[in-house]
């Protein structure tokens, strides 16, 4: 058990980097998948095509997949995946010290894979609001998307805030294939360079790695717990 003391730095850099990720990729399939939700309630018929056809797709593909698409796929649409540059964003990985292609590529994985489940997260919040409401707001010559931004969208937050916490858990649990798909420094790759390059013990390196995610997820597990209490009393 002495590597948990002797490579902490180690085993802290590795959370770092998974913390990173973690949050910029909560934050992308939050926006990617309320856009998303949009499209699957949408009265045309062509967007909704796209919605349904968007989390269909990355819905029931394995996230192996997903990740080794945008680890071997990304790369050959460009060099040094410059087409993926954004000014905003390179300050930000430049700053967090993160800016690394596969870095940005498992980014783009697991925002849309998360995405079709915060999607689906959101629709059925969507559907918890009653449908009084949606018809009261059209009545009083509201359009679609005035109805979703005052009337719909405010209530269903509050119904779908536990099942985007389950999504969010489920996608921190999901980020440790990262490292196996090229980015250097998270937690999995961490315990595979300590196991496997230097030679520690695979049990020790193992409880170190799931301390790291269980920070993550045990705190958020306990909000959303808490939340949900609050929530039953509220009705």
């Amino acid at each position: 058990m002495n590597v948990l003391i002797d490579k902490f730095d180690v085993f802290a850099g590795g959370f770092w980097l998974t913390l990173q990720i973690c949050v910029l990729a909560a934050i992308g399939a939050l926006i990617l998948g309320a856009v998303v939700a949009v499209l699957r309630i949408s009265p045309v018929p062509p967007l909704r095509a796209v919605g349904t056809g968007y989390v269909n797709v990355f819905r029931n593909m394995p996230l192996t997949v997903v990740m080794f698409f945008a680890a071997f796929g990304l790369p050959a649409l460009g060099s040094n995946a410059d087409f993926l540059r954004v000014p905003g964003l390179d300050a930000i990985f430049s700053r967090l010290g993160t800016d690394l292609p596969y870095f940005r590529f498992a980014l783009i994985a697991l925002v849309l894979y998360t995405a079709a489940f915060v999607c689906e997260a959101l629709r059925s919040g969507v559907n918890a609001v009653p449908a009084g409401q949606a018809e009261a707001a059209r009545s009083l010559g509201l359009t679609f998307g005035q109805n979703l931004r005052y009337v719909v969208l405010p209530q269903s937050w509050k119904a779908s805030v536990v099942p985007l916490g389950s999504v969010i858990i489920a996608m921190i649990k999901n980020s440790a294939l990262i490292g196996f798909f090229g980015v250097v420094g998270d937690l999995s790759q961490t315990a595979d360079q300590l196991t496997s390059a230097e030679g520690y013990a695979f049990v020790p390196v193992a409880i170190g790695i799931s301390i790291g995610y269980l920070i993550m997820t045990v705190p958020l597990g306990a909000l959303l717990d808490r939340l949900e209490k609050r929530q039953a009393v509220a009705r």
